[in-house]
């Protein structure tokens, strides 16, 4: 070492400083290159590299984006934004001719082509190419949803995901068809629309002649040939192929009827049965029975009708011979073999195995009678005890 070389980071012995000596030294941002050419003999690359580096300390951006005001650190990242305004992308895939403006962005680009993933997590298989897609993966793990929206308390783990739900309150709708009026807040719907216009069906089942326009409508389908049932139920043993189906199950156990009518306020747990009851509103009613003065606006509630008179029972249990006209009973009467009452209420223990007989319950806990004689104002929980009460007023002797 030289001669007048400053010693006073070592001790006599040529040890390095204690453990608490080492904690209290400090240095300032101007010190960090001093520091580098004192104990290197190095001096930094340049004027320029040195104010770069003191800008990580000081927080300064005197590199000024003309166009729009942004600001940088480094002349490097403002090349790379002037980039964003004049289109130019010097950086292209020798594999299939991608552009782009950053080198890092090819870099990412080209694990497409290598199938490389180097983020793993820690906790399970799941790895992927892309540092921001481990860590919107990892919040699967912590629960954490760090985007909110201000308007409804709406939380969510991913950016793109809360920019799209702002949608919903703003009405924007950015994805607009250029064959027709039909604008849209979702890029993928756009995409749907699209094949509308040019029949296109891109994506086919390699069991059967299924066409679709969607890749995740085909991930669906195929379910009904693997028989794959990813959503199960974490109250019954219940499990379905698609997520809605699932969410429309829940409601059996929570009661829960969202959807309601907006001319008579009639609820209903989905929005399919909803739809079915509105139309019992329209003027129109195209099914109409040529055996009686019956008519409906529903085809398959017409043909429920039609066994009436046909006596056709078409359902049959495989147990016991049981035979029915309508699907939805067999469902039910199958649960007599089976034991099974998926039908709970979440205020005591009680569970049954028809949906009618929960709801009939639930009013021994709400005390709600929603059943009103018109004559008298009457009230009760139950349609047949309003039936019989009726009576009272016909004169009609109860059987």
């Amino acid at each position: 070492m030289a001669a007048g070389t400053d010693h006073s980071g070592m001790d006599r012995t040529g040890d390095t400083p204690s453990e608490s000596e080492e904690s209290s030294f400090r240095t300032t941002p101007e010190s960090c290159f001093t520091v580098n050419s004192q104990t290197t003999g190095e001096k930094p690359a340049g004027e320029n590299a040195s104010d770069q580096h003191l800008a990580k300390h000081t927080g300064e951006k005197p590199h000024m984006c003309g166009e729009c005001g942004y600001r940088a650190t480094q002349k490097s990242h403002l090349s790379e934004h002037t980039r964003t305004h004049t289109g130019e992308k010097p950086y292209m895939c020798g594999e299939c001719g991608y552009r782009t403006g950053k080198k890092s962005h090819l870099s990412r680009h080209m694990r497409t082509h290598t199938g490389e993933k180097p983020y793993k997590c820690d906790q399970c298989d799941y790895s992927t190419a892309r540092k921001s897609e481990l860590g919107t993966h990892m919040r699967k793990h912590t629960g954490e949803k760090p985007y909110m929206c201000g308007e409804c308390g709406y939380r969510t783990t991913r950016k793109t995901t809360l920019s799209r739900h702002m949608r919903t309150h703003t009405g924007e709708k950015p994805y607009k068809c250029d064959q027709c009026d039909f604008s849209t807040a979702y890029k993928k719907s756009l995409d749907i629309h699209l094949t509308k216009h040019t029949g296109d069906k891109p994506y086919m089942c390699e069991e059967c002649e299924y066409r679709t326009v969607n890749k995740s409508f085909l991930s669906v389908h195929m379910r009904t040939h693997t028989g794959e049932k990813p959503y199960k139920c974490d109250q019954c043993d219940y499990s379905a192929a698609q997520k809605v189906n699932l969410a429309r199950h829940r409601t059996t156990h929570t009661g829960e009827k969202p959807y309601m009518c907006g001319e008579c306020g009639y609820r209903a747990a989905n929005k399919c049965n909803l739809s079915h009851h509105v139309k019992t509103h329209a003027i129109e009613k195209p099914y109409k029975c040529d055996h009686c003065d019956y008519s409906t606006a529903n085809k398959s509630s017409f043909d429920e009708h039609l066994t009436k008179h046909t006596g056709e029972k078409p359902y049959m249990c495989d147990k016991c011979g049981h035979r029915t006209a309508y699907r939805s009973a067999l469902t039910q009467h199958m649960r007599t073999h089976t034991g099974e009452k998926p039908y709970k209420c979440d205020q005591c223990d009680y569970s049954t195995a028809r949906k009618s007989d929960l709801d009939k319950h639930l009013v021994t806990h709400t005390g709600e009678k929603p059943y009103m004689c018109e004559e008298c104002g009457y009230r009760t929980a139950y349609r047949s005890n309003l039936s019989k009460h009726m009576k009272t007023h016909t004169g009609e002797k109860h059987g």
